[in-house]
């Protein structure tokens, strides 16, 4: 087994992380490992200015501050798991650092574009019906796509509207999901699920092929084809719905903590984040409605 394989066994068993954080540091450490094959050096050994010199020639490539700090956070991951299994004496980028990366707000929608896109897939057919109810889901949820996709039909309590989610960290939470997202659910769950599925009794709540659960990437290219039918240019995330609903609770009053825990945020200052979109969010309807705006 390399190092790699074993450093991300180990991030999953003592950590849960997911397939996805599991991926991105694959990636990433593949990266910095193909970057010293090139300078003749070793993944357990670089010289200490290695790092300094990739990432200035990779902002001369285009690389934003922020995926070189991502990139770092992986690497000092790995580093101090190598140094306490005994791969290596001490960690060689112990003095590499990075200006800070102030967060960016994250890219959401209004209340009116939600709307548009609820309403873009055809209900009238199974595959649409199953689209309808996956983004009634996200956004009066407040969900992950993966947590969503990942969703099994026992997840599901159409008597209490709530619904089981399991996210990071194999972490389960239970979240409501208001009346109307659970009336398209239980409509979905009668009619269209099973003109979809070969086999009903299978888990997946909302399958792509074969009765498995839809990937990840199949739902965003489904959101990315119905923002073109609600006539939405903006750009979008796999996120959005999930910001948008953070955003839109805040901006009719809810509490930043009940917020914190409807999204399964570990820490209250990841969440933080939304209130400055609220804030922005009012700064131009004031700046576009009042009369010394």
């Amino acid at each position: 087994m390399s190092v790699i394989d074993a450093f991300l066994d180990a991030l999953w068993l003592e950590q849960g992380a997911s397939d996805h954080t599991l991926a991105a540091y694959r990636h990433d450490l593949t990266a910095w490992q193909q970057h010293l094959a090139l300078q003749e050096e070793d993944l357990l050994s670089p010289a200490p200015e290695r790092l300094a010199l990739w990432f200035e020639a990779r902002r001369e490539q285009g690389y934003q501050l922020r995926s070189n700090a991502r990139l770092l956070s992986t690497l000092r991951s790995f580093y101090r798991w190598a140094r306490l299994q005994g791969h290596v004496i001490s960690d060689p980028l112990a003095e590499v650092k990075l200006p800070r990366v102030v967060p960016g707000l994250p890219n959401t929608l209004d209340e009116a574009e939600v709307e548009r896109l609820l309403m873009a897939p055809d209900t009238a057919t199974p595959l649409g019906a199953r689209d309808r109810t996956m983004l009634e889901l996200l956004y009066a949820c407040g969900l992950r796509v993966s947590e969503l996709v990942s969703l099994t039909g026992d997840a599901v309590n159409l008597r209490q509207n709530v619904v089981r989610v399991r996210g990071k960290g194999d972490k389960d939470r239970l979240v409501p999901m208001g009346e109307e997202a659970a009336d398209w659910l239980a409509h979905y769950m009668k009619t269209a699920r099973p003109a979809l599925m070969s086999d009903p009794t299978k888990p997946a709540l909302f399958p792509g092929r074969s009765d498995k659960a839809m990937t990840r990437q199949t739902f965003w290219h489904r959101i990315k084809a119905h923002a073109i039918t609600a006539g939405i240019s903006r750009p979008l995330s796999p996120h959005t719905l999930r910001h948008a609903f953070a955003t839109h609770l805040l901006n009719h009053g809810a509490n930043l903590r009940v917020v914190q825990l409807l999204l399964g945020h570990s820490d209250l200052s990841t969440t933080q984040i939304y209130t400055h979109v609220a804030q922005a969010r009012l700064e131009n309807l004031h700046a576009e409605h009042h009369p010394r705006g």
